[in-house]
């Protein structure tokens, strides 16, 4: 509040204030107790009393309500009570609208007690809710399509619901109206975050003729050389911009928004229509992706480009005027140019050198400035872009998506002239007159998965062919995973180069999806030129978005609860990411002993097919509500879906995921905080509907009861996932495992597998020195770096085998003859093999002092604990005499720890489960 100041000094401030950071910290400090809503209550109150009544009656209707609550209810009913509270929460949850006449109010709790008008929803209340499909010339005219509706108030039909597209220029300037005509859009509905509310009828179509763009930019052209010519200069043609609104009556309300949001691909560079020679309309996106109109001249225009020596010349022409002073300008940077009038305009040269061009990063747009002139942006129009080489760089001259210049000098980059599906196969051809050489192209996904596929060379061609529905993943067949993939190959030097569109391919790229196995895979090219591949999973319309998640959740899940169970039993891992873990163990065992009962595997986003005869469904479907409500066991390693409220008749069975070396669950420093926050709620709910929980050790047993606050039953089996290391049939598996990850026989093989950081989780750094691993141990030796799922995907160089995506790290356990690792629970693991152990703990300190540990390593440690890569480095080059000086400590490390590690540990649990 000291920050904030007294209140009534600027309206606009305080109405910044109060709907932005001080009305969240209200929020919040409700939520925290007695204590906080006292100290709110005692700050807040005088600043309230001195702000305009205006401000306060103009803010969303729930902070309009918590505020009239502390400035006029008792201190006894704020502090002690729960009426803030109430309010707070209901705010939080979809609010119902209530319409009395023409006027709409929102269902919030003190209704009955309180003036009507405190529930009014008012301007800020109204948000539109804009998108924008596609922007097309059709029959020389501009046609937009896109949906548009006010948050929560439903549009069902045609009846009662106009909206009107505006396009409003220089204040002087009439509006242009465009016609507009509502139409049929489901996908309004799916998209929308208000569960409860339909959207159908939200779409648009608005259409519109250039000839009012005309005549309105021909007078406000004539009204501007006149003031030039009253200041004494020469007229100048110049640009018109509208900016494109849109207006709502829907069933009694009114509103006005920006019409914003585009969909990826061909919405996002919308074409422009030349009217006359040197005159364009063009729909133009803002920075902050609001839509505009543009009425624009070429007033400079791109005539020739030529490389002589290390001197890159540019031609421009200004058409209609003659000019003999001026000056370019490359971005920000200011260039000598020589203007020589010439037949029906000004021929203008401009030289940059080469070399300091190399050193440029970013592409920078041509300006010219003719004396007396405002600056004027040169046009690319008629002529053709233009790629030059200078060694492994190359210097581009392209048009951007408004058709201006830009100049830019980087790494040579592949090009994609043409993209085309044949069958499963998305096929990429194109230009990359780089030096000779094998290249691969590189998949990235937002979260950091990556795959690889190599391309084909041809002299200055290249050619790509992916099968996105069938991806490799270590000799594994997966489709690539829902969202945006980007595309790059990586350069020799190590350089990451990115591909890019041919501009002349754009018009003619097809952006339509193609679906196979229930997945919608397109090649398109977003922000202007950058060629990406999205996939989305194919679902029914009743499970799209919030509504469709809101109907499973609150009514068809409900309802199935009520359902016979059947003899089934669900296998979950990670949320449905992953086959493996003790869920895996366990689910092998009674295939293996011929249990004929249903199984059914909940796979999220096509991660993987179990072997087998179980049954896939897809996580967040209508069967895997159906499947959780109505099947007597289920099995998991993690917390379940927060819907789901377990049965009195079902078997809950929680593997976890390893025996914890740092703080989990109520250990946790943020879990003691009062009130409790969300996720201790969240955790104790879960936890009650837990019926055995798996035990790796007698030490583990106490820490996991008291970590989760459980009371039930749990068996100290030892960990069903550790079967494999101590199996019979070890040495066959091993070498199955190798094969899939490329390991070659007879080296030994350094694992490397840290836990994640809370504080530090986008930190993609690999802290062990692998360079100088791999210098210091030879070729004799394989490395092997597995990041945790909750860390950032790693940056790891082609010297080391990057494993963090194999699906199950008790394969890589079998392999491994060495493991560094830190605070991992990995390292309870991996003891059943009795292969040494290495600890990294290079932040022990810090790591123990911010989350905690259970475990003392420098006393307890099986292996030796490391504060630095040399030392790590050192220890695996001198391994053997390393282990045997810690023998006795790893002894008895697997006594206290892994006792019932021994191969028999998925038989004991599906003994006391299923026989």
């Amino acid at each position: 509040m000291r920050a904030v100041g007294p209140g009534g000094r600027d309206a606009a401030f305080d109405s910044e204030v109060l709907g932005g950071p001080l009305g969240a910290r209200i929020d919040q400090a409700v939520k925290r107790g007695a204590a906080r809503r006292r100290e709110l209550v005692t700050l807040v109150r005088p600043y309230l009393a001195s702000v305009d009544t205006g401000v306060k009656r103009d803010l969303p209707v729930a902070r309009r309500l918590i505020c009239h609550l502390i400035e006029h209810r008792p201190d006894a009913e704020l502090v002690d009570g729960d009426t803030l509270v109430k309010v707070v929460t209901a705010a939080a949850e979809p609010s119902k609208r209530i319409r009395k006449g023409l006027r709409w109010y929102a269902d919030l709790p003190l209704r009955d007690e309180l003036s009507p008008d405190l529930y009014r929803l008012r301007r800020s209340d109204l948000a539109p809710v804009t998108h924008i499909d596609d922007i097309v010339w059709a029959d020389g005219r501009l046609r937009i399509n896109g949906f548009a509706y006010l948050a929560g108030l439903s549009v069902r039909s045609r009846r009662f619901n106009r909206a009107t597209v505006v396009l409003r220029g220089p204040r002087w300037l009439p509006p242009v109206r465009m016609r507009t005509r509502r139409v049929l859009a489901p996908e309004a509905t799916h998209g929308a975050r208000e569960p409860g509310c339909n959207y159908d009828w939200s779409g648009f179509t608005a259409e519109l003729s250039p000839w009012p763009l005309r005549w309105r930019g021909a007078v406000r052209g004539v009204v501007s050389a006149v003031r030039r010519r009253l200041r004494h200069r020469p007229a100048v043609r110049d640009t018109t911009t509208w900016r494109a609104e849109i207006v709502f009556w829907s069933r009694g309300a009114r509103a006005t928004g920006l019409l914003r949001g585009s969909s990826m691909g061909r919405s996002e560079r919308p074409a422009g229509l030349k009217l006359r020679p040197g005159w364009w309309v063009r729909p133009v996106w803002t920075s902050d992706r609001a839509l505009q109109v543009v009425l624009q001249p070429n007033r400079a225009e791109l005539a020739g480009v030529s490389v002589d020596g290390e001197r890159l010349e540019l031609k421009i022409f200004l058409p209609g005027r003659t000019v003999t002073k001026g000056h370019a300008r490359l971005g920000g940077h200011r260039i000598a140019a020589d203007f020589t009038p010439v037949t029906g305009g000004t021929e203008v040269l401009v030289g940059l050198a080469v070399p300091a061009l190399l050193q440029e990063k970013d592409g920078r747009r041509l300006w010219v400035e003719p004396k007396g002139d405002p600056a004027a942006s040169v046009m690319l129009a008629d002529l053709v872009e233009t790629r030059t080489a200078v060694g492994d760089r190359e210097i581009t001259v392209l048009g951007d998506r408004r058709d201006r210049v830009v100049v830019s000098a980087h790494r040579i980059r592949p090009v994609i002239t043409e993209t085309a599906w044949e069958g499963g196969s998305l096929v990429l051809r194109g230009r990359y007159p780089d030096t000779a050489g094998p290249r691969v192209l590189t998949l990235r996904h937002r979260s950091g998965l990556s795959y690889h596929v190599p391309m084909e060379r041809s002299g200055e061609t290249f050619a790509v062919r992916l099968a996105p529905a069938s991806m490799d993943r270590f000799g594994e067949s997966v489709p690539l995973a829902a969202g945006t993939w980007n595309l790059s190959i990586r350069h020799p030097s190590g350089e990451i180069v990115p591909l890019r569109m041919d501009h002349a391919a754009l018009p003619g790229l097809d952006e339509s999806p193609r679906a196979f196995d229930g997945r919608a895979y397109r090649m398109i090219s977003t922000r202007f030129d950058v060629p990406v591949v999205t996939v989305e999973e194919e679902r029914p319309a009743d499970e799209k978005g919030v509504a469709g998640t809101h109907v499973l959740r609150r009514v068809f899940y409900p309802a199935q609860r009520t359902e016979p169970l059947h003899e089934a039993t669900v296998y979950v891992v990670n949320d449905g990411r992953l086959y493996a873990d003790s869920v895996r163990a366990i689910y092998e065992e009674r295939l293996r002993r011929g249990d004929d009962r249903e199984h059914i595997w909940i796979v999220k986003d096509g991660a993987f097919t179990p072997p087998g005869p179980a049954k896939v469904v897809r996580a967040g479907s209508r069967e895997h509500h159906a499947a959780l409500a109505r099947s007597r066991h289920i099995v998991t390693n993690a917390f379940l879906p927060a819907w789901f409220r377990a049965r009195e008749d079902q078997v809950v069975v929680q593997t976890w995921h390893g025996t914890p070396a740092k703080k989990v669950g109520n250990d946790l420093p943020h879990m003691s905080r009062d009130p409790r926050p969300p996720v201790w709620h969240r955790q104790a709910a879960e936890v009650r509907g837990w019926d055995l929980l798996i035990s790796q050790s007698p030490w583990a047993t106490p820490l996991l009861r008291k970590a989760f606050g459980y009371q039930g039953e749990i068996l100290e089996s030892g960990l069903p996932r550790n079967d494999v290391l101590t199996s019979p049939d070890r040495d066959e598996l091993a070498a199955a495992v190798r094969e899939r990850l490329g390991l070659a026989e007879g080296k030994r093989v350094v694992l490397y597998a840290p836990t994640w950081r809370d504080y530090d989780r986008k930190n993609a750094m690999v802290k062990l020195d692998l360079a100088k691993a791999r210098e210091a141990l030879g070729a004799d030796h394989e490395l092997l770096v597995r990041a945790h799922p909750m860390q950032a995907m790693p940056a790891v160089p082609d010297i080391a085998h990057d494993v963090t995506t194999y699906p199950d790290i008790a394969d890589l356990l079998l392999v491994t003859d060495v493991l560094v690792t830190d605070y991992s629970s990995v390292m309870f693991d991996f003891v059943a093999t009795g292969r040494p152990i290495v600890f990294y703990g290079y932040d022990l300190a810090k790591y123990s002092a911010k989350r905690g540990m259970y475990l003392d390593l420098a006393e307890q440690a099986p292996g030796p604990v490391l504060s630095t890569s040399a030392e790590v480095i050192d220890a695996l080059r001198s391994i053997d005499q390393v282990a045997a000086a810690h023998a006795d400590r790893y002894d008895a490390f697997r006594a206290t720890f892994a006792p019932r590690d021994d191969g028999k540990a998925t038989a004991r649990v599906v003994d006391h489960l299923f026989s």
